[in-house]
């Protein structure tokens, strides 16, 4: 019984050593030379300093910055260590409020602006984490920032323009304006 138990033993600490730290190191340290930016988070940095990841998306409320797609994340919008969806299906009444009352802010900050609402500025991502929205969520918020920044509305265009990201391969996914580069592009143009 001792022999078996020792066997055992052995087995299962050459297992912790394998599996539990040579592989990840062996993993870690292929992707930190082959994929040193993303291996590091995809952080931006602005003055030696962190400001955000490409990742993941984060609250803007400045009428003068893009807006970001809202977040599902609790208890705190944006919240990286609770990645989740809303999960409320499309005839749940809780998120046709909560959209029509995001539709309500949006319409309420840029009066003017009478086109359709895009849907990604009214609903969360799947992962209530994403940093991206549609050209078209982008387009809807050009006027307001452009008026915001005392910028005319074709260079504010010709920067969301610049911050396009097409499709992965020309085939997968969709074009997509990640916020947070749009917004430090921006923030340059003082």
């Amino acid at each position: 019984m001792t022999q078996q138990l020792r066997s055992c033993l052995g087995v299962f600490a050459m297992l912790v050593v394998v599996t539990g730290v040579a592989y990840p190191a062996l993993v870690t340290t292929v992707a930190q030379l082959a994929f040193p930016r993303q291996s590091g988070g995809s952080l931006l940095q602005r003055d030696g300093r962190a400001v955000g990841s490409a990742l993941l998306g984060q609250p803007f409320a400045a009428p003068g910055h893009f807006w970001s797609r809202p977040s599902a994340t609790a208890p705190h919008p944006y919240n990286g260590a609770s990645s989740a969806g809303s999960n409320l299906a499309a005839t749940n009444p809780v998120l046709a409020d909560a959209v029509a009352e995001r539709v309500r802010a949006l319409r309420a900050v840029d009066p003017g602006n009478t086109a359709p609402v895009p849907v990604d500025l009214v609903t969360a991502s799947g992962s209530g984490l994403d940093p991206h929205i549609s050209p078209g969520a982008a387009e809807y918020q050009v006027a307001r920032v452009a008026r915001a920044r005392g910028l005319a509305p074709g260079q504010v265009r010709a920067l969301v323009a610049d911050h396009t990201e097409a499709r992965v391969l020309g085939l997968i996914g969709e074009p997509r304006v990640n916020v947070l580069t749009l917004n430090l592009a921006l923030d340059e143009l003082r």
